[in-house]
């Protein structure tokens, strides 16, 4: 089975080739690798051309700027693999990650979208491991959403995809936070999820990553594709309102940044289902409805920020 492995490149000539290196230290050979250089300024496309010469399962698309979304979408459109996954050019990944992760898809074929751990925030005073202590089968793609508590872990680059869940599914251009839009769109086409406890891969800080320097306008569009998902959803349990809780916070944010009228719906929930500030948060959402809490939210940042 190939795995066709798409890093996008825009000014990384200091990360590029121990992101490379790490994929090519791989335990798997069926390898496809799409460098696509996104109109770098720096000496990127050199080092792209470089390495497609070492190696003949590289291959290296040049194109004018057009962001994250776009480079992604152009290698989509040549991809050779039965298999897509995802390596931003400021991460790595360990070493024996691929091999142990293919062989799972080897055995279970029904598996659609394999998810595996990742250091998140690598290397900064905020990191920290996201990991799967077993392997989990999801047949119930809400319960992997839900209870899997999928939506804090929506990251396109620690996921092995099908190949065919992409036939007519892209990333959306212009936008950021890119990849909480894209995963409900493959999430509906697939059968089948499972997260497991091998392999990892390695999120690098940005500091002037979109995640660090996220806007109210940023956070607009960080919310819409959860209130999507709200507006759609008949689940009203426990797992459920945690999510709820999630998003409004989101909300709050976009409300507090940049003024605009909540979207969210409102929808009533049980205090009994949580502890502490979630608590509190809850019954004051039932009592006040989300304009006002976000009003009063934005008060109280406003009074302890002066203080």
């Amino acid at each position: 089975m190939k795995l066709s492995i798409i890093i996008p490149v825009y000014r990384v000539e200091d990360t590029l080739d121990k992101c490379v290196e790490s994929v090519l230290k791989q335990d798997y050979d069926d390898m496809d690798i799409i460098l696509v250089d996104d109109g770098s300024p720096d000496d990127c496309p050199q080092k792209c051309d470089d390495w497609a010469k070492k190696d003949t399962r590289i291959r290296v698309i040049h194109k004018a700027n057009g962001g994250l979304s776009d480079a992604r979408n152009t290698a989509l459109d040549i991809v050779h693999g039965d298999y897509i996954t995802f390596v931003d050019s400021d991460d790595f990944i360990s070493l024996s990650t691929y091999g142990p992760l293919m062989d799972t898809l080897s055995k279970r074929q029904d598996i659609d979208i394999l998810e595996y751990p990742v250091f998140i925030n690598y290397r900064s005073p905020k990191q920290r491991k996201l990991d799967f202590t077993e392997e989990t089968v999801y047949d119930n793609i809400s319960d992997y959403w839900y209870k899997g508590q999928a939506y804090l872990h929506s990251y396109a680059c620690n996921k092995i995809y099908r190949a065919s869940l992409f036939e007519e599914i892209r990333y959306p251009k212009g936008i950021v936070f890119e990849d909480i839009h894209t995963l409900p769109l493959l999430l509906k086409k697939a059968k089948t999820i499972m997260t497991t406890d091998k392999g990892l891969y390695y999120y690098c800080q940005n500091p002037s990553g979109i995640t660090a320097t996220a806007d109210g306008n940023a956070l607009r569009m960080l919310l819409q594709p959860h209130v999507e998902i709200i507006k759609d959803s008949n689940f009203l349990d426990r797992n459920f309102q945690t999510y709820y809780l999630h998003v409004l916070n989101i909300q709050m944010d976009v409300f507090e940044q940049a003024g605009d009228d909540p979207i969210l719906p409102h929808i009533h929930l049980n205090p009994q289902y949580f502890n502490g500030k979630q608590q509190f948060k809850a019954a004051a959402l039932n009592i006040l409805g989300i304009k006002r809490l976000c009003i009063t939210n934005k008060i109280l940042h406003k009074f302890w920020r002066s203080r």
